[in-house]
């Protein structure tokens, strides 16, 4: 088991050096030598985990969508908010996720493939505006494809907005914003009413998350 927690933790060491390498140069300028020196381990335990470069940076993508536990909303829009704020607010916080995002917008990542966090996102998007629309949060005229596309590619220029003019200091602040200008077009007068849409409300999220992982993980008595 040691052995094996040994493994987790370089792997997330080399993950974390190489969210920083390529947040700071972008793709094609990072090398494998500049993460092998930021991370502090051998040539061979970087390719024990990773076969390249490329494999480094689909770890990286991936970190966006770790999955944080959102309890279950009785109002499926608050789920979508909730969701929207969370990464809001990791963009903020967590430097693992910034590198995701700057790699999934990086234009001259000639060879990667980035389209996977905008379609997990519009995924998840399309899952819970469906879930909003049996439970009748939406309004009637709702296309569920088009309106998960035009979500998911609202938060993406609203979060580059944010990254180039504060480095995200006012991020959250802006998609709450965003919440409030979309949302009436999408969802019924009664519903809009009841949605938690504060600048604050990813940090709540992100607590709560925590502490419902936390819970899980907590060893269950046996008698």
């Amino acid at each position: 088991m040691a052995k094996q927690d040994r493994a987790i933790r370089t792997r997330q060491t080399i993950l974390t050096a190489a969210a920083r390498v390529f947040e700071e140069h972008g793709y094609q300028a990072a090398t494998i030598s500049e993460i092998l020196s930021t991370a502090g381990v051998t040539k061979g335990a970087l390719y024990f985990h990773f076969n390249s470069k490329e494999e480094l940076a689909f770890g990286v993508l991936e970190a966006q969508h770790v999955q944080y536990l959102i309890p279950e909303r009785p109002c499926k829009l608050q789920e979508l908010v909730d969701t929207a704020m969370l990464l809001a607010y990791r963009l903020q916080s967590d430097p693992m996720v910034r590198a995701s995002v700057r790699l999934a917008m990086d234009q001259t990542a000639t060879g990667l493939d980035r389209t996977g966090p905008f379609l997990r996102w519009r995924e998840l998007t399309n899952d819970l505006l469906k879930q909003a629309y049996d439970r009748g949060e939406l309004l009637p005229h709702v296309v569920l494809s088009k309106t998960s596309d035009v979500f998911v590619g609202a938060f993406t220029g609203v979060q580059s907005m944010s990254q180039v003019l504060s480095g995200y200091q006012d991020l959250t602040g802006r998609v709450s914003e965003l919440m409030r200008h979309l949302l009436p077009s999408l969802a019924q007068p009664s519903v809009i009413a009841s949605l938690r849409l504060s600048a604050s409300r990813g940090a709540e999220v992100f607590e709560e998350a925590q502490s419902v992982m936390a819970e899980q993980k907590e060893p269950v008595a046996v008698d």
